[in-house]
């Protein structure tokens, strides 16, 4: 397929800026593939969907304060760095972006706080906005954390556009996040709370965690029209024997397996095998689904409204087939659905 078929008109004022009061009050559009129709629910209404035996499989990834603010050396330019892993712990380097890139040279050291409290050095270029940085911090890597965690802000999308708040840095995280990895949250998990959890439990529906560290190369601009062309970036994944063991379980005795989010889904495809049984991995994925793409893993799948032309549109429109997925979307911008981060949710069935 090509990138120019995942452009669709979505007015600004559609993306919400803050999520709603409580987790579960959001807008629930439920896809129905076999009948090809649309329901308008909300969130809480996810019971009446599951049934005993089901399995709902979730991302435990927790969002860090990714995003640090500091100056060049020298100059006193302002620099915005997102710390997208840690490479060596024990030499405190880290891949990174920075913004603006053209300012930042191998060499080139970097201050952050108020009191220059962090001092970082750039050793390398990865790509055109990607830098390798070593962090310059004598203490133990716990105080080395605990300074960095602390100078970093909640990794909020640019797309929202407004500072960050208090309140983003529980809201920008789902309630079972334990992970610590991502820096950008699998939003689609962010519709449950700790009390719809434990009444779908109470229904005998089951929850297996798995773990993708979310990378910023979902949300960077796919560059090639031909979509067989673009090359993702690798991502943090961890799908353990147990989880394995209950989805293929949850299978075998024709219940019902829900993925809770594209990452989640990515991970199970990642490593499901041809005989159609899952595998534990602890690695990476680079898998970028979409249409066509047969699916071995889930019934069904929870997701949030995506931006035109991203990865993310791109897997859920595999999985709900091309042109429903578009008529859905266009369904959902005239019933003024919000959209991305912390807009409403997307069932598919």
């Amino acid at each position: 397929m090509k990138l120019s078929q995942f452009k669709f008109n979505l007015p600004h004022d559609l993306i919400a800026m803050y999520p709603p009061k409580e987790r579960e009050d959001a807008r629930m559009m439920v896809l129905h593939r076999d009948t090809q129709t649309i329901e308008h629910k909300t969130f809480r209404d996810i019971l009446s969907y599951c049934n005993a035996g089901d399995l709902f499989v979730i991302n435990n990834s927790r969002v860090f304060p990714a995003r640090l603010y500091g100056e060049k050396e020298k100059t006193g330019a302002k620099i915005e760095v997102m710390l997208l892993r840690e490479l060596d712990p024990e030499s405190r380097l880290w891949d990174v972006l920075v913004d603006p890139a053209r300012k930042i040279r191998i060499g080139n050291k970097l201050y952050f706080g108020p009191n220059d409290d962090l001092v970082a050095e750039v050793i390398d270029n990865t790509t055109s906005r990607g830098r390798t940085l070593r962090f310059l911090f004598d203490g133990p890597h716990d105080e080395f954390k605990k300074v960095i965690m602390g100078l970093g802000e909640t990794p909020l999308p640019k797309v929202i556009q407004r500072p960050v708040e208090e309140d983003d840095e529980f809201n920008y995280q789902t309630v079972y996040a334990t992970q610590e990895g991502s820096v950008a949250a699998p939003t689609a998990g962010m519709h449950f709370s700790k009390i719809l959890m434990k009444r779908m439990e109470l229904q005998d529906v089951n929850f297996a965690e798995v773990t993708l560290h979310t990378g910023m190369g979902n949300f960077r601009d796919i560059e090639v029209e031909d979509l067989t062309k673009h090359k993702t970036d690798s991502e943090e994944i961890n799908i353990s024997q147990e989880t394995c063991d209950l989805i293929n379980a949850t299978k075998e005795a024709k219940h019902k397996v829900f993925a809770v989010g594209t990452t989640t889904l990515k991970v199970m495809e990642t490593v499901v095998s041809i005989t159609g049984k899952l595998k534990p991995l602890k690695g990476w994925t680079n898998k970028f689904i979409f249409p066509p793409y047969d699916f071995n893993t889930a019934d069904a799948l929870i997701t949030n409204f995506h931006l035109p032309k991203s990865p993310m549109m791109m897997e859920v429109a595999a999985f709900a087939g091309y042109d429903f997925l578009m008529k859905a979307y266009k369904e959902a911008v005239a019933e003024k659905y919000n959209f991305f981060t912390y807009g409403d949710a997307m069932l598919i069935l």
